[in-house]
């Protein structure tokens, strides 16, 4: 019979997952259906299966990456409930990771967008790749989300742009590069969707 103990490597990403859908409980995606969890799921799933990145702290990070901007949650509310599984050091790391991924949303738009790609340039390699797997799931779901469609196609542009850096250090990075590049160059040359009436 299988150990049902996750191994040691596991237990971070297993507790990021178990919060994550605490935390967003009773969210949804524009779409109004989808529960916002399922986000948090699909980036997670992106970095390790698309991106080919097992990581703990980076499947821990995607999986709360929206925690402190679209929850109640803050750094340490992340750091006590992970660290029991995964010890101090990797909690406080997982944490910083979610915190350059949160927009200061007390600042005017006009300042926020360079704050939030000057604290994404200057963090862990790890936040910038779970960025890449944002918006590669926001580039999937936008055409059933009724999402702008230009709009997120620059988001990705400017994720690209911080992590390009990455791509010779990390494996993981240039194929997440490749990856996105590809998907949106698909979604550039696919029709429009119709509009609803």
């Amino acid at each position: 019979m299988p150990d049902p103990t996750p191994p040691p490597s596991a237990r971070l990403w297993h507790a990021a997952a178990a919060l994550a859908a605490r935390l967003h409980q009773g969210q949804f995606r524009k779409d109004g259906r989808t529960p916002y969890a399922a986000h948090a799921f699909r980036v997670a799933m992106t970095v390790r299966d698309v991106f080919g990145c097992d990581d703990p702290a980076a499947l821990a990070a995607a999986l709360l990456h929206d925690a402190i901007e679209d929850t109640p949650a803050d750094f340490d509310e992340i750091v006590e409930a992970l660290e029991p599984a995964g010890g101090r050091e990797a909690a406080e790391q997982v944490a910083r990771i979610v915190a350059a991924l949160t927009k200061d949303m007390r600042l005017p738009e006009d300042e926020r967008e360079p704050a939030y790609d000057d604290g994404l340039e200057h963090a862990d390699w790890r936040a910038r790749l779970v960025k890449l797997a944002d918006v590669f799931d926001n580039l999937l779901d936008s055409s059933h989300a009724g999402a702008d469609l230009g709009k997120t196609l620059a988001k990705a542009d400017r994720a690209l742009l911080l992590a390009e850096k990455d791509g010779a250090d990390h494996p993981e990075t240039h194929r997440a590069l490749v990856r996105l590049r590809r998907l949106m160059d698909e979604m550039r040359t696919m029709p429009p969707e119709p509009k609803k009436r």
